[in-house]
C-alpha cells in the first residue's frame, strides 16, 4: 500500500552553520534505497575526508521500517540520533543527512553536542527545500471532440490536475485526481459525459502538492 502523502525534501542541498567556533554542514538527498543513502553517505565522507566528523542518518520506507543513525566517532548518542530526531519529528520519508563537524577548538559537552547536530539536521532540511508528495491515479478519459470544450472546462472548474491530452480520431484526456477521489472522479466523468467516455485507470503517480 503506498502512503496517500508523505514529506520529503524536493532535492539534494546543503547549508552551513557555525556553534562555538566549529563548523556543522548539514547535508541532504532524498533517497528510494538504502544503497542509495549509503552511497550518498560515502560521497559526503570522502567530500569532507579533512573533517573531524561525519555524522549520519537516513529513515526509508512508508512505516519508517529502515531507520539508521551513526555518530562516527562523537560520544554515543551524540550526534546520529539527534539527526534521525529531527528526522522523524518532521515526519520526513526516504532522506538521508550527514553532518560534517569541523572542530573549532571549543568543547560543546554532550547536550551541546546534541542541539548542534540536531540544528545541523535542520540546516539541511532547509537546504534540500521540504515539499509533500500526494499519491494520484491516472485517469485516462477518450472522448469524441464534440465533447472536449465542455469536459476541459467541467475539469478546470473543479481544479482537476491533468496531464497531456492526445489529439488522434478521438480525444484523450489524462486526468489525475487524487488516488482516494479516483472512483468518485471516474463516476462523475461518467455522468459528465452520459457515458459515452471510454475511461481507463492507470497508475498511481505522486506529485509535489501545491504545484
Amino acid at each position: 500500500m503506498m502512503l496517500e502523502r508523505y514529506k520529503t525534501v524536493r532535492h539534494e542541498g546543503q547549508k552551513e552553520i557555525v556553534i562555538r567556533k566549529s563548523r556543522f554542514i548539514g547535508h541532504i538527498r532524498p533517497v528510494e534505497t538504502e544503497e542509495e543513502a549509503i552511497a550518498f553517505i560515502d560521497e559526503i565522507k570522502k567530500k569532507h575526508r579533512d573533517a573531524t566528523h561525519n555524522c549520519s542518518a537516513y529513515l526509508l520506507g512508508e512505516r519508517d521500517e529502515i531507520q539508521k543513525q551513526s555518530d562516527d566517532g562523537e560520544p554515543s548518542g551524540t550526534a546520529g540520533k539527534p539527526i534521525l530526531e529531527v528526522l522523524k519529528n518532521r515526519e520526513l520519508k526516504n532522506v538521508a543527512v550527514v553532518v560534517t563537524r569541523y572542530f573549532g577548538g571549543i568543547m560543546l559537552g554532550a547536550g551541546g553536542l546534541i542541539r548542534a547536530y540536531a540544528d545541523g539536521a535542520v540546516a539541511a532540511v532547509e537546504g534540500g527545500d521540504e515539499i509533500t508528495r500526494v499519491l494520484h491515479t491516472q485517469v485516462f478519459v477518450t472522448i469524441d471532440y464534440t465533447w472536449h470544450g465542455k469536459v476541459e472546462n467541467e475539469l478546470r472548474s473543479r481544479e482537476v490536475r491533468t496531464g497531456e491530452t492526445q489529439f488522434t480520431d478521438k480525444v484523450t484526456l489524462l486526468c489525475l485526481p487524487p488516488y482516494s477521489e479516483a472512483e468518485p472522479f471516474i463516476a462523475w466523468i461518467t455522468d459528465l459525459t452520459q457515458g459515452q467516455a471510454d475511461v481507463t485507470k492507470g497508475e498511481p503517480v505522486y506529485y509535489i502538492e501545491g504545484e
